[in-house]
């Protein structure tokens, strides 16, 4: 989990705080895959292990949260890949009303 926010972190720095939609776009194939394995994080996680880690960020993953709150555009890229098949896993874990 640790590698998807380090990647998370080297696209943040390659796209600068002010870049906008161009880090979305240019960070494309970097933010698929920082994606897919979010993804394939929740789907291979137990609810358990979702619960207990609820809330936990560590520094790569604050860094990471930090720039999809400056960058709307990385974001609503971001969101619209992971969206679905997480939301569905926290659905199943009684993680959502």
């Amino acid at each position: 989990m640790k590698k998807i926010f380090v990647l998370a972190s080297i696209a943040a720095a390659a796209g600068g705080a002010g870049a906008g939609i161009g880090v979305a776009s240019a960070q494309s194939p970097l933010m698929d895959m920082i994606a897919q394995r979010v993804v394939q994080k929740y789907q291979s996680s137990t609810c358990e292990q979702l619960w207990e880690n609820k809330g936990k960020h560590g520094p790569e993953e604050q860094k990471f949260i930090a720039f999809l709150r400056s960058d709307p555009a990385t974001r609503q890229a971001f969101i619209n890949q992971i969206a679905g098949p997480v939301v569905n896993k926290m659905f199943e874990c009684g993680m959502l009303p």
